[in-house]
């Protein structure tokens, strides 16, 4: 299957959800939350995401994470991860009681596509603040691709990680599972690069980037993804777009989705002038949704 097939594949059957100006998305990809040892790259960032996600939740935005949110190719227990980063799972349920936390798949947490797993691995977690078991995302889908659609200008915004582009991320995932697991974990020890990472090795990166860019551009289809760890949100190009990561070495970044216009944002430690530490809001780069930019009478058959 190729590159092209498989992204078409992420949406033959994708969800749609519904997007106009009152709604408010924010859109994350590759947390890699990890089970707290060195190779956790998301540990040096949890307190930025975990203040994020608190200023998401309070004022009403759904949350949707496109895939990789955690590393299971490094961590075979996904109850490890729960456990060790329980205050970020314990928002994150607050975002799923209140149906507000939408949920896709990446290459590294492929095992999520397996029927039911939300029910059989994450249904509950032990919470530290009331120490009991409490409900985490029973019931919930983790899906390939999603889409976001405006009933009135039939706009519509295609969702998926970004693997698709990537044969050996994508049908042969469970070979670089294998090469991560055993050879590059244990050589990052001594600050050895993965060269099969689409985010480490930035020529793989390129050219995912490119095959990504290629087919949104040619079907006219606006595409946001992840798994490049690369943020990307411009104008002279809409059509392909990039939520960037939550391992950056200094920061976060996600993409905003309030009253028709997409904003780049980056969240990260600052100082004040009188020396005191705060988290930072930071708007990189805002996209306007509507016919100017995006061509909406496409044929019905792009991806079909």
């Amino acid at each position: 299957m190729s590159d092209q097939s498989r992204i078409r594949h992420a949406f033959e059957n994708a969800p749609v959800f519904p997007m106009n100006a009152r709604m408010r998305y924010v859109l994350f990809s590759d947390c890699h939350r990890g089970d707290g040892s060195s190779n956790d790259n998301f540990l040096k960032n949890q307190n930025l995401y975990f203040t994020a996600l608190r200023h998401y939740y309070d004022r009403g935005y759904i949350y949707i994470e496109l895939g990789d949110g955690d590393e299971l190719w490094e961590n075979r227990k996904m109850s490890q991860i729960i456990e060790l980063h329980s205050n970020v799972f314990w928002l994150l349920s607050l975002f799923h009681q209140r149906n507000r936390l939408i949920m896709l798949y990446g290459n590294h947490d492929m095992e999520k596509k397996k029927p039911g797993y939300s029910d059989t691995v994450c249904s509950s977690y032990f919470c530290t603040q009331t120490q009991c078991m409490q409900p985490l995302f029973p019931g919930l889908t983790f899906y390939e691709g999603i889409i976001l659609e405006n009933p009135c200008s039939g706009l519509r915004l295609y969702l998926t990680h970004g693997h698709q582009a990537d044969a050996l991320n994508s049908t042969f995932w469970k070979l670089a599972r294998f090469l991560v697991r055993y050879l590059w974990r244990p050589l990052e020890h001594f600050g050895v690069l993965d060269p099969t990472s689409a985010a480490k090795n930035y020529v793989c990166k390129d050219r995912v980037e490119q095959r990504l860019s290629s087919y949104a551009s040619e079907h006219q289809m606006p595409l946001i993804t992840g798994h490049t760890h690369r943020p990307r949100l411009h104008a002279a190009s809409p059509y392909y777009m990039n939520t960037g990561s939550c391992v950056h070495p200094r920061c976060v970044t996600c993409i905003e989705l309030e009253n028709n216009q997409l904003s780049l944002v980056k969240w990260a430690l600052s100082v004040r002038r009188d020396q005191t530490l705060f988290v930072e809001r930071t708007v990189l780069s805002s996209l306007r949704l509507d016919k100017e930019i995006f061509s909406k009478d496409r044929p019905e058959n792009n991806i079909n």
